[in-house]
């Protein structure tokens, strides 16, 4: 590959494996190059949000998780399996969000149903991403998938900016259109 288009760092959530394979497909025969971590545990995905596993020249971070009132759902392991100060349970919520995402200068989408919650967008941007989109509501997979292909392709392909390819991708149809964008002021 010559120079990607774009760098993206793609997040594999519980039970998101088929969706995830299409996008990265997709994603890479646009032209970007795609670095794939697959979340099984809380620690996993504290060290993509800290920098400490995500490659530097991530421009886009997808968050591909399913979600619940605003939150990541996550493995549920048994007590015994988590590492030390590892946070327990089935979500990862905005006070994790807070206290180990060092996201400065990324753009993050996290597709996933009701990610699109004021405040997990909120500290996102109040740790250092520059925009940060995803789904207000309860969405179905397929037009998860179809939003992040859509509004890739029109940034890849149509060299169109983020709010156009938003726009555009947002447009698709009643269930892409319940994503919502933010902006770091």
């Amino acid at each position: 590959m010559s120079k990607p288009e774009l760098n993206i760092t793609l997040v594999i959530g519980p039970n998101c494996d088929m969706e995830s394979l299409a996008m990265r497909l997709a994603l890479e025969y646009f032209g970007a190059r795609v670095h794939v971590h697959y979340i099984g545990r809380p620690n996993d995905l504290i060290d993509v949000l800290s920098g400490k596993d995500r490659a530097v020249d991530t421009d886009y971070l997808i968050l591909n998780f399913h979600g619940d009132e605003g939150r990541f759902c996550m493995p549920e392991l048994d007590p015994s399996i988590y590492e030390e100060g590892e946070p327990q349970g089935e979500f990862f919520e905005v006070k994790h969000v807070n206290q180990y995402a060092r996201v400065k200068g990324l753009h993050i989408i996290a597709s996933g149903c009701t990610l699109g919650a004021e405040s997990l967008a909120k500290a996102f941007l109040e740790n250092g991403s520059h925009s940060y989109m995803a789904p207000v509501d309860y969405i179905d997979g397929n037009a998860n998938l179809m939003f992040v292909i859509k509004f890739f392709y029109e940034i890849i392909n149509n060299k169109r900016g983020q709010k156009e390819s938003f726009q555009i991708a947002k447009s698709i149809d009643q269930e892409t259109n319940i994503y919502t964008r933010f902006m770091s002021e």
